[in-house]
């Protein structure tokens, strides 16, 4: 592979995502790695906190805020963030712009055109609300919106990078791609494989669930295996950990209430996802799609067997039958059948557990995935 960008000197890189901490959890080794190798790094993102700077900075970034004060597709909204950020751009002058998530994508792609930077990379790292199956009118009012702004995007991207094929199959179907545009897979933001290391699993068998609650991520069908799994299993462990969310795809707090009163331990955000990794033996995300699920990353990486959904970004990361099983979305059912299965052969997740490790190191190593990260924006020297 050539590299897409000349090599010769130092550059300067932008970073945009749409939720600042972020840039830290899910960028921050990438933006390690871009140092190395003696390039400059601008994170930028809204609502910047103190914690958040201080982070980057420790990674040898500079820190920038960017206004993104609506989470809809406001035309005017959008139009107020394009400007701003092409005003960043101007004082910056970045040589590259990698831009993740669907309002940033937008915003660098259309804002970095404008402003003549070099080289635009548009990380997709999910089809999102708008493209999950569903037929719920704003759902479909989202799609149209999303659909007309990822073409106008991509028409402006230099490079464009999804996290599983199934995305940009999708994406070239709908046509949103241009014909001639190349694009590129990676397999996900991939793990740091010290941080999350392998530790010793609890000796009975406990489940765990970590995201937002919201239905595409299948919490519906969690719950509902969780209960009947715990009303003829009552010592098993079942763990959900995640916020309400303010969308109006989550769940409701009397959901969670009623989670609760079955017996099942419902848990707020955590900073450190590690230590509820670690009192699980299987890991649970039974979502609609995803880009490639960061958690169940991090549950392979430290051991664990996984369920997961036969659909786009999750099936990637299970070989059915040898670091878990893939269950039918949508599905509680199969869900339920699933997770009995590691009741009934307490050795299972073990054998399994070992396997996600395996795979997380031949596939998933967070060095792999921003070395083609790097190559394909220019930055490998």
């Amino acid at each position: 592979m050539q590299p897409l960008l000349a090599m010769n000197v130092s550059k300067t890189v932008m970073i945009l995502g749409s939720y600042a901490p972020s840039l830290v959890n899910f960028r921050g080794s990438l933006i390690s790695a871009i140092r190395r190798r003696g390039h400059r790094v601008i994170a930028v993102a809204p609502n910047l906190d103190e914690v958040t700077v201080a982070k980057l900075c420790g990674l040898g970034a500079d820190a920038r805020e960017l206004a993104l004060r609506n989470v809809s597709m406001n035309p005017v909204a959008l139009l107020r963030s394009i400007s701003t950020m092409r005003a960043l751009l101007k004082a910056e002058r970045p040589d590259v712009l990698i831009a993740y998530t669907i309002k940033p994508v937008i915003i660098a792609a259309t804002a970095g055109r404008a402003e003549r930077v070099p080289l635009i990379v548009s990380l997709i790292t999910g089809a999102g609300y708008a493209f999950t199956e569903g037929r719920e009118a704003r759902r479909r009012i989202s799609r149209i919106a999303a659909s007309a702004l990822y073409r106008l995007a991509f028409r402006r991207s230099d490079v464009i990078i999804f996290q599983n094929p199934d995305d940009e199959a999708m994406f070239r179907d709908l046509r949103l791609l241009p014909s001639k545009q190349s694009a590129f897979v990676v397999n996900g933001s991939g793990v740091d494989l010290e941080q999350f290391s392998v530790v010793p699993r609890p000796a009975q068998t406990a489940f765990l669930m970590i995201g937002r609650l919201l239905k595409d991520k299948g919490v519906r069908e969690f719950t509902s295996a969780a209960k009947r799994l715990k009303a003829i299993q009552p010592h098993v462990s079942i763990t959900l950990v995640g916020d309400l969310d303010p969308s109006p795809n989550s769940i409701r707090p009397a959901e969670l209430d009623e989670l609760r009163r079955s017996g099942i331990d419902c848990v707020r955000y955590l900073d450190d996802v590690r230590p509820a990794i670690a009192a699980c033996s299987v890991f649970v995300l039974p979502s609609y799609r995803e880009g490639t699920p960061r958690s169940v990353l991090e549950a392979m990486a430290m051991g664990r067997a996984i369920i997961t959904t036969d659909a786009p970004g999750c099936r990637e990361t299970v070989c059915d039958g040898e670091n878990g099983f893939l269950v039918r979305p949508r599905d509680a059912q199969s869900l339920f059948e699933a997770m009995i299965r590691f009741v009934e052969d307490p050795g299972l997740a073990m054998r399994m557990g070992e396997r996600s490790r395996e795979i997380a190191e031949e596939k998933y190593d967070v060095r792999k995935v921003n070395a083609a990260l790097l190559h394909y924006a220019g930055l490998s020297r």
